[in-house]
């Protein structure tokens, strides 16, 4: 028999109330987050804090898969080739998602056409730091008077040709007028070590990073490319207090293959945007100068496309090619 006309007036705001009570995500076996780049590095960070952030807001494991190489090409090309089903996420980096398409010749992956983004994560300013090698070096106008005074004298070191490390050392070199000698490494470590043994006099770094190097010695912050200050360097001036009105992250952003179902984006859109706000995931990223941004798949797409502009740019000046 059917409900009585009053009775479905009762009826439907208890239903919706009861709807709205369901959980929302259905996730029935572990989920992946491919890091395109290696253990230990500032991808695999936050991608393992924000496995261990989501894993009790989707009621499964979450595992961190590395897949490093060709500038996390690898990676990228293993997770636009998965399944479209939800299960499996792609932790993207401005390196991935906005430099190797202009770098690389052949790139095997197409970040606007193989990915859907689901959700902006957060920033990670950069800092400009100068070695042992140069003591003498103690600000940016200490760097930019040496640089000015024997052009190609200086180097700087970077986790690879076409890297972000190289690419905003060059922003900030060029928007200064100074010119350096470019020496590439195999990853971040790599160049970090060559930096701290004096082989090479200075470097674009995570903000982080920069800290924990400044306070063991050795090493000087001169500017951080952030809008603000940092708390990690709080005496340490901005570039655009310097006169160069430039910002320069490490960002990154969860995707998933393009071919996603959207009802299966805004679901991990809502479980990435819960996930952000653990105290955990909060206190790791802010351990990297970073906090929490979530965000809508929609947000991301704009974002990304302005930011290929800005350092598709930079790339066609320098004419890197990398097969």
């Amino acid at each position: 028999m059917a409900p009585h006309p009053m009775m479905k007036r009762r009826l439907l705001p208890a239903m919706g109330a009861a709807l709205l009570a369901r959980p929302a995500l259905a996730f029935d076996r572990t989920l992946r987050i491919v890091s395109p780049f290696n253990p230990g590095s500032l991808s695999d960070i936050v991608a393992r804090g924000l496995a261990q952030a989501l894993a009790p807001v989707v009621g499964q494991p979450v595992v961190v898969e590395n897949r490093f190489g060709a500038g996390g090409g690898i990676g990228a090309l293993a997770a636009a080739r998965a399944p479209a089903d939800g299960y499996t996420l792609f932790l993207g980096m401005v390196d991935v998602m906005a430099v190797n398409p202009f770098t690389y010749r052949n790139l095997a992956y197409d970040p606007e056409r193989d990915f859907a983004p689901v959700s902006f994560v957060s920033h990670i300013p950069t800092a400009l730091i100068a070695g042992p090698a140069k003591p003498g070096i103690r600000s940016f106008a200490d760097l930019v008077a040496a640089a000015k005074a024997e052009p190609g004298a200086l180097s700087y070191a970077s986790w690879g040709v076409g890297s972000t490390s190289q690419l905003a050392f060059e922003r900030i070199s060029r928007a200064a007028g100074t010119s350096f000698l470019h020496v590439p490494y195999t990853g971040a470590a790599p160049a970090i070590q060559a930096v701290l043994a004096s082989q090479v006099d200075v470097m674009v770094v995570p903000t982080g990073a920069a800290a924990a190097m400044a306070r063991n010695g050795g090493t000087r912050v001169l500017a951080v490319a952030s809008p603000a200050r940092q708390p990690m360097v709080p005496e340490t001036p901005t570039l655009a207090e310097l006169g160069l009105p430039l910002s320069l992250s490490l960002w990154q952003a969860v995707y998933v293959p393009a071919r996603t179902p959207q009802p299966v984006v805004a679901q991990l859109n809502a479980a990435l945007r819960e996930a952000m706000r653990a105290p955990a995931f909060v206190e790791m990223l802010r351990t990297q100068a970073g906090t929490p941004e979530p965000g809508t798949p929609e947000a991301l797409a704009e974002f990304e496309r302005g930011e290929r502009q800005a350092w598709g740019a930079v790339v066609r000046e320098l004419d890197i090619r990398l097969e």
